[in-house]
């Protein structure tokens, strides 16, 4: 064994024991968490690796993430040239030739995929450094300088082996390099250049040019922005496949907790701290966040560096202190920093709406909404620390079951004329109406309410609506962090549903919906749940209902977030507008699963917008830039968000539930 094989196996030693000890300390910052089950539906952990890791599904939603595709499998594919050059190294006897053909193929691939990623890396700096798109706008200059380091090691990576390969081609004339020159373009040009200054010295130079930059490679990712790719493999094989953000049910009855929400970082899971590790700073989340495009405190890339600068601030004192017998005295303020209020402040947990555009958009699944239900649930149950409005929905929901705090006796009004059946007085029906609060009590909505009502008689469907036994299903006192009260309301409901052996729910409000789909299982609530729009299509499609006046008209429909992201409800709503003779949809430039929020979900509803610039105003200038005649929706909530949207802007626009367009179709009632 010559000198420098010796020098590299101890260079590699002392590498990998450095890159195992920051892995190893890493994990025990994990465990850290608490405990959470992870480990079920193993084939389908193994399939979501294979589709969005080395698929990268996610990542190529987007035009750019095809640089980062090639720069990925680039890798993987130079990887196996490091790896024979490492292990030749060690002895200069191993060689990969052995493979025959395959060699050859790996070698070409390897050429190629070295121009691609050198090509691929151009592009990156030139988006990140000089184009600058609103998604690479992160007010981290640590950020920016890890990704020249990182885009400059690997551009000398892939020189070095050009370089080397083209010396080795002019040294040694018989080497497979040689004799497969045909099959590798770049490293035969390379060849070419550097005919007359080849030499063995030069050779090493570059030979351990690139076996160092891999080790520094190895010692630098777990301490790097790049730490995700260490984190983000991980992070996708543990993801969900509960229903979408699907909210962990508190035990209100545990004695022996001392908080409801979260107020230190190691109160989150060790999954939801692997979320930390993972996130790979791409700015995706953020560019798809309504609250941060409308100038709100939150960013969900600064939410999820922010938990993770100060996880990597406490939780080596915390090991420290842990392994000693004695706390402390004089505690490091790290250790006594409110996690709530000082790292993540208050407006920033109360600016999100629940859209799940951040957790649509991340390639690597983070689920940013579950660390800030978490958090509002400190503010709410254990700090009492909320506004006035919050408040005052809180108290309207205890006191009349109703966010708008009117008399509960008032809830059927709207029906009085209808004929509607009410379960009390006849439970003998194939479905319950689920009418909401909207439904019930905000006279806009209303219309929609009496709208479906008169499709379902139309088609004659046997159904009977709740009435004033109807409450409030809880999801907004939920999603704001009062799970006390959601609890209440939830488990209230399941009683009365049980009474009347309810199996099938139609449910006007998409937030109603997800409730019922995701929050009442967990108390005992199993239902058969369908949004009224999906209903609707059903009735269209089975001909209990015909639709014969035609509506000269173009509109635009705009996808809820509880409707679209949250239960990939997107197709149904547009079918029956396009059933209906004379419409014509015109889409948003922002629809489907990019949809802009109106900025009502998350409770904020309830709640004044008193910092930045209005969602709902945003979303209603992506309506109006249609020049559509009307705005369609499906959720009581955009409703009343776009009329005020349409007020603000002081134009006179029609906006329409689904139900509403179908209504007035009909052939006859």
């Amino acid at each position: 064994m010559f000198p420098e094989n010796i020098i590299l196996v101890i260079l590699t030693l002392i590498a990998v024991l450095f890159f195992l000890n920051s892995v190893y300390r890493l994990y025990k910052f994990l465990l850290l968490g608490k405990k959470e089950e992870r480990f079920d539906n193993i084939p389908e952990r193994i399939k979501s690796v294979i589709l969005y890791v080395f698929g990268q599904l996610r990542v190529l939603k987007e035009v750019a993430g095809i640089g980062h595709f090639i720069i990925f499998w680039g890798f993987i594919v130079l990887s196996i040239g490091t790896a024979e050059s490492f292990l030749n190294g060690f002895y200069y006897k191993i060689s990969f030739e052995f493979l025959g053909p395959v060699y050859t193929l790996l070698l070409s691939l390897q050429d190629i995929f070295g121009v691609l990623v050198l090509a691929a890396i151009a592009v990156s700096l030139v988006r990140r450094f000089i184009l600058k798109p609103e998604r690479l706008k992160i007010d981290d200059p640590g950020a920016k300088m890890d990704a020249l380091i990182v885009l400059g090691l690997i551009t000398i990576l892939i020189f070095a082996m050009f370089i080397d390969r083209g010396i080795m081609m002019n040294l040694h004339k018989d080497s497979s390099l040689a004799i497969n020159a045909t099959y590798i373009p770049v490293s035969n040009f390379a060849a070419g250049i550097l005919a007359g200054v080849s030499s063995e010295t030069l050779h090493k130079v570059f030979w351990w040019a690139h076996n160092l930059v891999i080790l520094i490679f190895l010692i630098y990712i777990p301490h790097s922005k790049h730490l995700h790719l260490l984190g983000s493999i991980p992070n996708i094989f543990f993801r969900s496949f509960r229903p979408k953000v699907e909210l962990s049910k508190l035990d209100l009855e545990d004695e022996s907790r001392e908080t409801f929400g979260i107020t230190k970082i190691e109160e989150f899971t060790w999954k939801q701290l692997l979320d930390l590790y993972a996130c790979t700073e791409c700015g995706r989340c953020q560019v798809n966040c309504p609250a941060y495009l409308t100038k709100k405190p939150l960013s969900p890339w600064h939410l999820i560096h922010d938990l993770k600068e100060h996880l990597k601030k406490k939780a080596p004192l915390l090991l420290k202190k842990n392994s000693k017998e004695e706390n402390q005295e004089n505690e490091p303020k790290i250790l006594t920093k409110k996690l709530v209020g000082e790292v993540i402040t208050d407006d920033v947990i109360w600016s999100c709406t629940t859209c799940m555009g951040c957790q649509n958009a991340c390639p690597v699944f983070i689920e940013h909404i579950h660390k800030i239900i978490d958090m509002r649930r400190t503010l709410v149950l254990d700090d009492s620390s909320m506004s006035q409005e919050v408040q005052r929905c809180f108290t309207n929901m205890e006191n009349n079951s109703n966010p708008w705090g009117i008399g509960f006796s008032a809830r059927a009004d709207w029906a009085k004329d209808l004929e509607v059946k009410i379960m009390g007085e006849d439970s003998s029906v194939d479905y319950l109406l689920w009418v909401g609060c909207a439904g019930s009590f905000d006279d806009r909505n209303k219309k929609v309410a009496t709208a479906l009502v008169k499709i379902l008689k139309a088609a004659n469907i046997s159904f009977a609506i709740l009435g004033t036994e109807e409450k409030c299903c809880g999801e907004t006192a939920r999603r704001m962090g009062n799970e006390y009260l959601a609890q209440m309301l939830i488990q209230e409901n399941v009683e009365i549903l049980k009474g009347y052996n309810v199996k099938k729910i139609i449910a006007l409000c998409p937030h109603c919906m997800n409730s019922f789909k995701k929050d009442y299982p967990q108390f005992g609530g199993n239902y058969e749940v369908i949004h009224h729009s999906v209903f609707i299509q059903e009735l269209l499609k089975s001909g209990k209902i015909k639709l014969q006046i035609p509506l000269n008209s173009t509109m635009t429909y705009h996808d809820s977030c509880y409707l679209g992201r949250h239960n990939d409800i997107y197709n149904p709503p547009r079918e029956i507008l396009k059933s209906v003779e004379g419409i014509k949809l015109i889409e948003m430039d922002r629809w489907g699963e990019k949809s802009f929020c109106c900025g009502a979900g998350g409770g904020r509803m309830w709640m004044e917008e008193h910092l930045g610039t209005r969602i709902n105003e945003t979303r209603t200038e992506d309506a109006l830039k249609t020049g559509a005649e009307k705005i369609c929706t499906a959720c009581p909530y955009c409703l009343t968000m776009f009329e005020d949207g349409l007020k603000a802007k002081q134009k006179e626009l029609k906006v329409m539930d689904v139900a509403e367009v179908i209504e007035q179709s009909l052939e006859s009632f």
